[in-house]
């Protein structure tokens, strides 16, 4: 080592190397730099040491810097496609929770609530409108108007008494969901058949 400078063989035990070939490599690729130097009248190849060492501990350290950063952008895309993963199935696993409830009768669709409701609604309009047909003939006949509220009333009570024992029926409900599941069943079986 004559000035400070190495020859390739002498750099490459250094690093650890099998050959020079890796140290040519590394020239090739500007990661350090060769100075020719003469020696016995001919100009060599040769490696200032230090600046060499520094450089190619700089080229380690930029790899392994790459390397760390690829590593945690790769965890933290693992980390998100778990967390997908794990919010997809929480998901199927709620669906299925409110498909079961349905199927139990403890919750319902809103669309089978509404059509029940609607239904209901409809026996209501109808025995409000039916009303006047049922009075017309006996307030006809009433002299006074405290006979003809009495009228009214006794039949608003019946209309009421009628609408008090339209309720819940559970049956009702599970004809809807059996209904509904086999139209999903269907719907499935034909999206997987390609019909």
């Amino acid at each position: 080592m004559k000035d400070g400078y190495v020859e390739p063989a002498t750099l490459a035990k250094i690093f650890n190397f099998d050959g020079v070939r890796r140290i040519d490599q590394l020239v090739q690729d500007g990661v350090i730099s060769a100075t020719l130097v003469k020696v016995n009248g001919r100009s060599v190849r040769r490696y200032d040491l230090i600046p060499t060492v520094t450089a190619y501990i700089k080229h380690l350290q930029t790899k392994l810097t790459a390397k760390a950063t690829n590593l945690a952008d790769g965890l933290e895309d693992e980390l998100r496609k778990t967390k997908a993963e794990a919010d997809l199935k929480e998901a199927k696993a709620a669906i299925e929770k409110m498909k079961l409830a349905e199927f139990e009768g403890q919750m319902h669709r809103s669309d089978f609530v509404e059509a029940v409701m609607t239904d209901w609604a409809s026996v209501v309009r109808d025995a409000l409108l039916s009303l006047p047909g049922r009075l017309a003939i006996d307030t006809a006949r009433i002299k006074t108007p405290e006979e003809e509220s009495i009228r009214i009333h006794e039949e608003v009570k019946i209309i009421l008494d009628d609408l008090a024992g339209y309720g819940y029926d559970p049956e009702k409900f599970q004809k809807l969901v059996r209904s509904r599941k086999g139209a999903d069943e269907d719907a499935a079986e034909e999206k997987e058949t390609g019909d």
